[in-house]
């Protein structure tokens, strides 16, 4: 039973890792439940290498880093966002995203709110004797709010709470065992910092991003399984150089790395100091308490500090603006081989215009299997207040 269900998690989640299986036994990447969590929903983050969390801030902020709603221009705001997900593989899976958020102004602070829908198409199911039972259309869901405020001139502070859903096979049973859908809860901590810098040519403006994302409980499936959900560390810096009082170049570099642990662990041994496998694994990982989960995967890789540094997943982006109005991007992420091989550029487009932002961003993987090639999303945003103002004036 336990096979199975894990089997069902490991391939809903392989396409979206876009592991490269490597014919060597340090081949050991992450794999969480809920792997959605992780994937950027926004047009321009996607269009620099999925990077967000000390970017400039955007509507999309609540799910990068809602500390830097400090900073909008505007005091609220809405946005859609839709991926067709893997489209080079199926044609069905798709990621839907919400986000809006309001900014008390003098009232100090403000809040955010989002909801991620992320339908994984249809899913045939097997038995443990590849024997096909029946047709699910897994789906996973997240609502989170978040309240953010000024400390300072320069810095800001967000907390975030989230509900998190995730239903693998639809309430059917597998080998007679009842599955259900898991839940739990999260919660989010960011810092943004930023302050500008006058130039000869203009106000250039320096950034730095900090999260720790998805902190909370594992979701189960059964009652003696349970399974991380992907929290993370992210740590990012930013730089935005004037030209001219029109152009603009912006460079960023971001940092991701997961707070799960490894599940070839080098703490994975029995009382005698010979490493634990196959159920004995699965029940020493499945009874790691997710607090100190997020301690021990500083320190649990088998292959030592190297690999440590191996789960680091790196994100560089370039962005070019005409006055704040005509946009242009590219970006590269940057994903260890025997991690997850999630190595891809990235290129996007958008224009801010009045009350409307538009965005949208296109993905070429760099390895001929990656299933993330020719990956798109497609972002529209609208300022609240902007449309308010306008309606005002046509009075």
């Amino acid at each position: 039973m336990k096979r199975i269900l894990i089997s069902l998690a490991a391939v809903l989640c392989a396409g979206i890792m876009s592991a490269q299986y490597v014919a060597d036994k340090t081949m050991n990447p992450i794999i969480t439940a809920m792997p959605s969590l992780s994937i950027a929903p926004d047009a321009r983050a996607a269009g620099m290498g999925d990077v967000g969390v000390a970017t400039e801030a955007d509507f999309n902020a609540q799910f990068w880093n809602p500390a830097k709603y400090a900073f909008m221009y505007s005091k609220g705001g809405i946005t859609a966002n839709y991926t067709p997900w893997l489209r080079k593989l199926v044609s069905d899976i798709d990621l839907a995203y919400l986000a809006g958020f309001y900014n008390f102004g003098d009232l100090g602070g403000g809040i955010g709110a989002s909801f991620t829908y992320f339908s994984m198409g249809d899913v045939t199911l097997m038995t443990a004797d590849n024997q096909e039972f029946g047709t699910v259309r897994p789906n996973e869901w997240a609502l989170d709010l978040s309240y953010f405020r000024k400390l300072h001139e320069y810095v800001s502070m967000s907390v975030a709470v989230r509900f998190l859903y995730s239903d693998l096979t639809n309430g059917q049973s597998i080998d007679d065992q009842s599955v259900h859908a898991g839940w739990t809860m999260a919660a989010d901590i960011g810092l943004y910092y930023r302050q500008p810098i006058e130039l000869p040519m203009g106000t250039s403006n320096f950034s730095l991003g900090f999260t720790l994302k998805n902190l909370g409980g594992k979701i189960r499936y059964t009652d003696d399984m349970s399974n991380f959900i992907p929290a993370s560390m992210n740590i990012g810096v930013g730089y935005e150089l004037p030209i001219d009082k029109y152009n603009f170049l912006t460079f960023n570099l971001e940092a991701n790395k997961m707070l799960v642990p490894t599940r070839e662990s080098k703490y994975a041994k029995d009382e005698d100091g010979n490493p634990l496998e196959g159920d004995a694994l699965r029940n020493w990982y499945n009874n790691i308490n997710p607090a100190k989960g997020w301690f021990r995967s500083f320190s649990d890789a088998p292959g030592g500090a190297k690999e440590e540094f191996n789960e680091v997943r790196w994100g560089a982006g370039l962005e070019y603006s005409y006055n704040k109005q005509f946009f242009a991007r590219m970006g590269y992420s940057y994903e260890n081989r025997y991690k997850g091989n999630r190595n891809y550029v990235t290129f996007g487009a958008g224009f801010h215009l009045s009350i409307v932002t538009l965005d949208v961003s296109y993905c070429v993987g760099l390895a001929s299997t990656n299933p993330l090639d020719q990956t798109m999303r497609f972002t529209l945003g609208f300022d609240l207040y902007g449309i308010k103002d306008l309606v005002n004036n046509k009075k």
